[in-house]
């Protein structure tokens, strides 16, 4: 979900131009697959360098293709670090042989 600094630049047309040719330029490329993992098809059109209220107006930085990335859902949701605080706060464990409970640690790109 965009910052609230954000909002009308992703609600304007200079955005959404930007967006929709850079979605078109990797579809030439590769079919539209995500550049970080190359296994899934891309969903959101990422900024490698994250918009702040300092660099939003700089178009270099917030409407250059150089500075956007194609990534799946899963890959953008891991880089933003979206979703880890409800993971981190899950008890998770399973059982050893002798029904003693055994933490699971999750892996750093779970």
């Amino acid at each position: 979900m965009a910052k609230e600094f954000a909002r009308a630049f992703y609600d304007g047309m200079s955005w959404r131009r930007c967006r929709k040719a850079y979605i078109a330029e990797r579809i030439a490329i590769d079919g539209g697959l995500c550049e970080q993992c190359r296994e899934r098809l891309g969903y959101m059109v990422h900024h490698k360098i994250p918009l702040t209220p300092e660099n939003i107006n700089d178009p270099l930085i917030s409407l250059s293709h150089d500075n956007l990335e194609y990534e799946c859902k899963e890959c953008h949701d891991r880089e933003e670090g979206h979703f880890i605080k409800q993971r981190e706060n899950r008890s998770r464990c399973t059982f050893d042989a002798e029904g003693n409970p055994v933490p699971i640690i999750l892996r750093e790109e779970e």
